[in-house]
């Protein structure tokens, strides 16, 4: 009977035994048990570890780990399922093709394995920049992210070429001769990524900043590869690409100390002098009695004898840079002069003529 059995197990079908067939059956279900176990060590036993430990970094190798050590379990079954069948090599090699094919798969995955490993040099230095003053290295961390990534599918798909039997360096010697045209084509992509390069190193301003450059007005919102997004006064977006950036007069007003305030009131000609000299006294008082304004740059003086007006030249910072809180202290300081000079029995002056009709003697 057992002759039997083997007799009719060693009969041939498609090139392949009966024998080989089985083979290939219980590879594969030993492949999927295998994938089994692997899944419930990972989603069971090693979540379940992660959660108790305090290091929050496991968490994120474990998910860039999971799905490519699953993929590979799979391709590796497969593989070696496949390799227990004899394979027609005419008119395709199959054999060759199947190892090229499941070395390019190996390539694919270790690539994923990296790819997903972005996500833990993310974490980390998502910790470091949180611990700096500057927001724009935050913005760093996803250009550093994506450019990783776009290499490592670069080197992945470059590996995958050589393996499957094609030359690389053939292929890029081909491509040198649309090589000008390229780097034509790409000159200002080229600059921009140096004009990225520069904002990141000399840190002009940061996300947040309120800046002026280039006849635009407004807050930073994004600082990209390519390009610099402001957010205007009338909340429209601008893009403007970082190479001009580079070139321009970067005004930063959000890292400045203290706010400026210069100014100059008018009253009319019938003022005395010795009012002038109490108005200008009462406005210094007024300017150094404030707690909002700074005590350096203090300037109050008569400067000039206007076509309508004598007027008082006032020169001051406020303490606070915050723009709402600027004007509102403009607004005290305004108040208290004009309470000031109505106390000292003057008037703002405004602009006016006064005509003198002399009669003729002779008349």
């Amino acid at each position: 009977m057992w002759q039997d059995i083997s007799m009719t197990l060693d009969q041939s079908f498609w090139g392949n035994t009966i024998w080989q067939y089985i083979f290939f059956a219980l590879i594969i279900v030993a492949m999927l048990i295998v994938r089994t176990i692997v899944r419930y060590t990972i989603d069971v036993w090693l979540l379940k570890l992660t959660e108790k430990t305090t290091w929050e970094a496991d968490d994120k190798i474990l998910a860039a780990f999971r799905k490519p050590a699953f993929f590979l379990v799979f391709i590796a079954g497969v593989y070696a399922a496949l390799s227990v069948l004899t394979l027609p090599t005419e008119p395709i090699d199959l054999p060759r093709f199947l190892y090229a094919l499941f070395t390019s798969l190996l390539i694919f995955d270790g690539a994923w394995v990296l790819y997903s490993g972005t996500e833990i040099l993310t974490f980390y230095m998502e910790r470091f920049t949180d611990k700096t003053e500057s927001k724009l290295d935050d913005q760093l961390v996803p250009i550093v992210r994506r450019t990783l990534r776009i290499l490592i599918m670069i080197m992945a798909l470059v590996m995958i070429i050589q393996n499957l039997g094609y030359s690389v360096s053939s292929l890029l010697a081909g491509l040198g001769l649309g090589g000008l045209a390229f780097a034509l084509a790409a000159k200002d992509s080229l600059a921009n990524m140096f004009g990225s390069v520069t904002i990141f190193t000399d840190r002009p301003f940061q996300v947040g900043d309120w800046v002026a450059l280039g006849g635009v007005e407004g807050g930073i919102e994004d600082v990209g590869f390519r390009s610099t997004r402001i957010r205007t006064v009338g909340k429209t977006l601008i893009t403007i690409p970082n190479s001009i950036i580079a070139n321009e007069t970067i005004e930063n007003f959000s890292v400045r100390t203290n706010r400026h305030v210069s100014m100059t009131i008018g009253v009319t000609y019938d003022a005395t002098p010795e009012q002038l000299e109490q108005a200008v006294a009462a406005i210094r008082k007024i300017l150094a009695e404030n707690k909002g304004v700074a005590e350096a740059g203090q300037l109050v003086y008569f400067t000039e004898f206007g076509a309508s007006s004598l007027d008082i030249f006032i020169n001051y910072y406020s303490v606070t840079t915050d723009r709402v809180e600027w004007l509102e202290l403009k607004q005290e300081i305004n108040l208290a002069f004009m309470r000031k000079i109505a106390e000292l029995g003057m008037d703002f002056a405004f602009p006016s003529q006064t005509l003198y009709l002399q009669k003729d003697a002779g008349a």
